[in-house]
């Protein structure tokens, strides 16, 4: 048994019974992940899930003509449902994931799962939440996608994002949160621009200060 990878298991997820704990500490592998490695590639097969136990992690499409999509963040504490239900099924990942920042994961061997759902109560409920949370974020991005106007999904994006980051402080360029957002960059320049002149946020080189816009929420 990993005594390391059973403390992890006891701080990020104490819902799982003392069993389990110890089960995933006998069988589970802790792997670091250097900011901005790849840890999901389209296409790829997948030999263990992933639990997620520092750092962030950052879903996406990758589309045909090599743009990206956000999709949703992995957080310490959650695991990544497309690993759980594409390794169960061995089947192929359809989107990408990056380490936004230095993570580790504890990697949970395919081969495992079934035994795992069968006989741990709180791994099978954590699965199925896993599941229906993640499908809410899919259904949330839906939404906005399909009902809300471009700068109402860019206020949205922006507030996502200083909420999971936990920093009003917005560290990218204009061209990723159009990647992001499935739009070109002088869209978004020129919305920020916008919002900016509104008194929303605060631009500044390759950082966007959102203050004004979380404190006003």
């Amino acid at each position: 048994m990993d005594l390391a990878i059973k403390e992890l298991l006891e701080q990020r997820f104490p819902m799982f019974e003392p069993e389990l704990v110890d089960k995933l500490a006998e069988i589970g592998t802790l792997k670091t992940f250097e900011e901005g490695e790849e840890m999901m590639r389209t296409g790829q097969y997948f030999r263990s899930t992933l639990l997620i136990v520092d750092g962030l992690v950052k879903l996406y499409r990758e589309g045909e003509e090599g743009g990206e999509f956000f999709v949703y963040y992995i957080e310490p504490g959650n695991a990544c449902a497309l690993s759980m239900v594409c390794a169960s099924q061995q089947k192929t990942s359809e989107v990408m994931a990056r380490a936004m920042r230095e993570s580790r994961a504890i990697l949970v061997p395919i081969d495992k799962m079934d035994a795992l759902m069968l006989e741990h109560k709180s791994w099978y409920y954590f699965v199925l939440e896993t599941y229906r949370t993640r499908f809410e974020e899919i259904l949330t991005v839906i939404d906005a996608i399909a009902f809300k106007a471009m700068d109402e999904r860019l206020e949205f994006y922006l507030t996502k994002q200083a909420r999971t980051l936990e920093s009003t402080i917005l560290n990218t360029t204009h061209q990723q949160i159009a990647d992001d957002l499935n739009t070109s960059r002088e869209v978004v320049s020129r919305l920020l621009k916008k919002m900016e002149q509104n008194g929303m946020i605060s631009l500044h080189r390759n950082q966007i200060d959102l203050t004004p816009m979380v404190e006003s929420i």
